[in-house]
């Protein structure tokens, strides 16, 4: 599959619907209009890359909105070097879009057959994540913690406090938080026990399992 003059249009097009929509980072608009969404899609699905829509992958997950991306990308703040947790790596379009803001990402998948197919696909493209983990994201990644930020892209019917406890003072959790529907979520750690918490809007995401594996 190629990267063609036309998909490279489209993203610029793609690009001025989220400038319109509110994004204003100029590092996230430039990855958005850099990552050839259409690479994470499956083929039935090429005429939609450049919508501004989720879309079916494999193990009955999304591709999440790209301005679900790019606000949820916009609210870590990401500066280059940042040690960064994802929990849902899913096709990893959002893992590609943090790794060109020069973080280091640590993705969690719980689904098997996503973590196989995504594991080999990105470092393929050009995306190289620091680490990419089958296993439970509710727990997150003791080992490498703390983490700078935080991102959970999937609805969490509560904010697991692992989560929490494994960011850095000033560190950003960004996690959508509801059953069918969820708001979008920003923690920041201001000590030890102590939280600010800033909730930015309606989103629909699929839903963040519990003890899948």
């Amino acid at each position: 599959m190629k990267d063609t003059f036309k998909h490279k249009g489209l993203r610029k097009q793609l690009v001025a619907t989220l400038i319109a929509k509110g994004i204003k980072n100029p590092a996230v608009l430039d990855a958005i209009d850099s990552i050839p969404r259409h690479l994470f899609m499956d083929s039935s699905f090429l005429d939609h890359a450049y919508q501004d829509k989720a879309f079916p992958i494999a193990a009955s997950q999304t591709i999440s909105q790209p301005y679900t991306v790019a606000f949820q990308s916009e609210l870590l703040e990401v500066k280059s070097g940042d040690k960064i947790l994802e929990i849902g790596t899913g096709s990893g379009y959002q893992t590609a879009v943090l790794c060109l803001l020069g973080a280091q990402v640590y993705s969690i998948e719980r689904q098997l057959e996503l973590f196989k197919k995504t594991s080999q696909f990105l470092p393929k493209i050009g995306y190289v994540a620091k680490r990419l983990i089958f296993g439970d994201g509710y727990k997150g990644l003791k080992e490498e913690a703390p983490f700078d930020s935080i991102i959970v892209t999937a609805g969490a019917p509560f904010v697991p406090k692992p989560l929490l406890s494994q960011l850095k003072i000033g560190g950003r959790l960004v996690i959508p938080v509801g059953d069918k529907d969820q708001i979008m979520t920003l923690y920041i750690r201001k000590g030890t026990k102590e939280f600010e918490k800033h909730e930015l809007g309606n989103f629909k995401f699929v839903p963040l399992l519990e003890n899948k594996n």
